[in-house]
């Protein structure tokens, strides 16, 4: 038995190794059962291991281990809030990391079935698929707005895995990316920072108004913006689904992009929470070295980074609002955000505007490809379900969330539309929102 996190370790791929930790992990995981509330792995493995007299998680079979992994979406909520983590105490647990490495390990040992393998290779690929989508948006978009559990989405689901009852987000035709080439470009009269943006396949693809109002609002701001050439999806897709050879292969080309932009003089901002995550903690896991924690010391959320600059020392936001303000703001909190332990600076940036902020905190249940694939929906629904009703119940004029496919999951559930914070700042600013191409 090993306990280690690092996947370059010899003995991380190793099926009897991994299932020996997965026992000693589970059975300290059964003595505490703090985590029961965050998702249904730890009340699956409680439960199976209940159903034994003396309640030995060394009684469990490999697939009662797998199913533990398998209802894992990497939220990061039982790492969070677990008293036994590496670097705290003896036990070094880190659930979320031992999971990712039995996910590794069965993929290197072929025990996942033909259909998850081909889910994965049709979903991972977010950035062909993105190109194609946006290319032929009207034809994509008939296909990913087609009624849930209709004939289309049935043959969708068939072919590709994608659930066919989830809402889905549809693609734009302009790409975030060839927008922000053709914008007219202004003068910078009293600049506070120069940052790149990494946009994210989100963004880049599905939703590019977040975006351009994360330039609109930067540059309102005196802070310069310019996107990194050579990066493409983060490759947490590949991560989640156990390919750590090709998420290692994504995180050297990026990590060695944005190292290159770091030491040009730009800080690296990122508008969706996973992504974010992703740069500062699991590359220096995958592509470890100097670049890798250069490029984490430096890669800020995209609230995070504005308010880094409102309380610098010789900077400060303009907080001259003279547009749209809601009285009420719902601001859900992504699980990727707390994971990155930085405070709730989306909440803070918001009530700048003198709006009352209401707080969601339940998870959305759905890290992307996980809560999208079509053997997981009934588990990630309801969750989501969960989050729906803290939403209504909190009755805010206007609600807001920085993960999109968190806000998709928003929409499926109340019909609410969701907005960045970027979008209500922009709005509260009087930047007028461009029309949607």
């Amino acid at each position: 038995m090993t306990t280690t996190y690092d996947p370059f370790h010899p003995q991380y791929l190793d099926e009897a190794d991994v299932r020996s930790e997965m026992t000693r992990v589970y059975d300290l995981c059964h003595g505490c059962r703090l985590c029961f509330k965050f998702c249904t792995s730890f009340p699956s493995l409680f439960e199976m291991i209940d159903r034994h007299d003396d309640q030995d998680a060394g009684r469990l079979t490999p697939a009662q281990q797998d199913r533990v992994v398998d209802e894992c979406f990497q939220c990061k909520l039982c790492y969070v809030n677990c008293p036994y983590t590496p670097g705290q105490h003896e036990w070094a647990i880190d659930f979320p990391r031992l999971m990712l490495r039995a996910d590794a390990m069965r993929h290197e040992a072929h025990h996942l079935g033909a259909r998850e393998r081909a889910t994965t290779a049709v979903m991972a690929r977010t950035d062909v698929v993105g190109k194609a989508a946006s290319r032929f948006a009207p034809l994509a978009n008939k296909v990913v707005t087609a009624p849930a559990g209709s004939v289309v989405r049935k043959v969708v689901a068939v072919v590709t895995g994608v659930s066919a009852v989830r809402l889905l987000p549809p693609y734009a035709r302009q790409r975030f990316s060839s927008w922000f080439v053709k914008r007219p470009r202004i003068r910078l009269t009293n600049r506070q920072g120069r940052v790149a943006l990494f946009p994210t396949c989100l963004v880049e693809y599905q939703n590019p108004a977040v975006g351009q109002d994360l330039v609109k609002v930067y540059e309102r701001n005196g802070i310069e913006c310019e996107l990194t050439a050579g990066v493409g999806c983060c490759g947490a897709p590949w991560l989640h689904s156990g390919d750590a050879k090709k998420f290692a292969d994504v995180a050297r080309k990026n990590v060695a992009a944005l190292a290159a932009t770091v030491r040009s003089g730009r800080d690296i901002v990122v508008p969706q929470p996973t992504c974010g995550y992703v740069l500062k903690q699991d590359y220096r896991s995958y592509a470890p070295g100097p670049d890798a924690d250069l490029v984490a010391a430096n890669t800020y959320d995209a609230a995070e980074y504005l308010m880094k600059v409102h309380k610098g020392e010789d900077s400060a936001l303009d907080t001259t609002f003279e547009g749209e303000i809601p009285a009420t703001i719902t601001y859900h909190t992504p699980c990727h955000l707390k994971a990155q332990n930085a405070g709730l600076k989306s909440r803070d940036l918001l009530k700048l505007t003198g709006a009352r902020i209401k707080l969601a905190q339940q998870c959305s249940g759905i890290d992307g490809m996980w809560g999208l694939r079509a053997v997981n929906e009934d588990i990630s629904i309801a969750i989501g379900r969960k989050l729906g009703d803290e939403i209504r119940r909190a009755g805010s004029e206007v609600v807001v969330g920085d993960c999109h496919l968190a806000n998709t999951a928003i929409a499926e559930q109340t019909g609410a539309v969701a907005r960045h914070p970027l979008q209500v700042l922009a709005r509260a600013y009087g930047i007028p929102e461009e029309e949607p191409r």
